[in-house]
């Protein structure tokens, strides 16, 4: 076997459209360009969303919105999602594992004035100031 031997499978190509062949070809005359005008022609080319001179949609629209390339992702969690987790060190990596909050987010806070059931140690994430003397009262820390 030689690659010049080789061939696209059966039905693998199209046969090329040849158009401008007789009425009988399904595309003669127009070559099915339709009647007349800018793409009827050779070389009639116009930019996608040219409206033939016509204040194009997307400058007619207002401007609206924006996204800070600076932005973190950030997520919060509350006391009782915090009371859901078996282990008492937590960080964002933990959380991220088991599906709490998502892959992208990379600052975490625990917000809700509930009860604090375990000593927690956070890492890395921040915390109100109501979680915060919660966790002190139950015997934990935040790092």
């Amino acid at each position: 076997m030689f690659i010049n031997s080789i061939t696209s499978g059966c039905g693998a190509r199209h046969s090329q459209r040849r158009v401008g062949r007789g009425i009988g070809s399904g595309l003669g005359k127009t070559c099915g360009r339709g009647h007349k005008g800018q793409k009827s022609r050779s070389g009639g080319f116009h930019k996608v969303g040219f409206e033939g001179g016509q204040m194009p949609l997307q400058r007619r629209l207002p401007k609206r919105g924006f996204n800070s390339y600076l932005k973190k992702d950030a997520a919060e969690i509350t006391v009782t999602q915090l009371n859901l987790i078996n282990t008492t060190e937590v960080d964002v990596l933990l959380l991220k594992q088991l599906g709490v909050i998502s892959k992208k987010t990379s600052i975490v806070k625990v917000i809700g004035n509930g009860e604090i059931l375990k000593p927690y140690v956070l890492r890395g994430i921040r915390v109100s100031k109501s979680v915060d003397a919660a966790i002190q009262r139950a015997g934990g820390k935040v790092e």
